[in-house]
This record gives structure tokens, sequence and C-alpha cells, in this order.
């Protein structure tokens, strides 16, 4: 039977594709003047927090030779980068410090389920003994 990390491990090059992809809707969506309405009208923090916890996990299983703290501070950057864009006056979109503070905030609580998922030692099938 194929544990869910050999599974992970085998399919990471499908990952990739989409971490980018998510990595650029994420900046496409925070760039663009006017973004579409999210259905339930999700609060900014929220939308980045969902952003930046998505690019965690998939960036974790697209490049699992990346240490995760690597993948933090490039995420941390990313956050940062957004809200630098954001600043550009005729974008007309609000650059505010503390989205940059959630992105990495959300990127931290990832990683440590990430980390902690990764050091527990692998369940053996009872059946396999």
């Amino acid at each position: 039977m194929t544990s869910v990390r050999q599974l992970l491990w085998k399919y990471r090059r499908a990952a990739q594709p989409l971490f980018w992809a998510a990595a650029i809707f994420a900046f496409v969506m925070a760039a663009i003047p006017h973004p579409p309405d999210i259905p339930g009208n999700p609060s900014d923090k929220l939308q980045h927090i969902a952003a930046f916890a998505t690019l965690s996990l998939l960036g974790a299983w697209a490049f699992p030779r990346l240490s995760l703290i690597q993948l933090l501070l490039r995420l941390s950057l990313f956050g940062a980068f957004i809200e630098l864009v954001q600043a550009i006056p005729f974008l007309h979109r609000d650059s505010d410090p503390l989205d940059w503070i959630a992105d990495t905030l959300a990127c931290v609580a990832v990683l440590a389920a990430i980390a902690w998922w990764r050091a527990r030692p692998p369940i053996v099938d009872a059946a396999r003994r």
C-alpha cells in the first residue's frame, strides 16, 4: 500500500504548476485596481490569509526539498512585494503592513503544521507487519 507521503512525492511535479498558477492569481488579484467581489464578501485580511495558507500548502508540496524556513521567507517576501505594488498610486489599492503580517502568520501556521506532520513517524499498516 502506498503511503500519503509517497503519493505526495510522486505527484509533486503536478503541484508545481498549481503553485505558480496560485501565486500568479494572488498577485493579479492583489494588483488589479478593481478586483471582482468574492461571494460572502470576506474581509481583506481573510483573503490574504486564505491566499497565503494555500500558497504555503502548495509550496511545501511542490518543492519538498526546499526547507520550510526558506519557503516561509520567500512567501513572506512575496507578501511584502504585493504590498509595495499596492502602494503604487495609479492602481488605487490600499497598501497595509498588517496585510503582510497576516500573510506571514498564515504561512507560519500552515508550515508549522506541515513540519509537525513531516516529523511524525509514518503510520505502519497492521496488515503489513
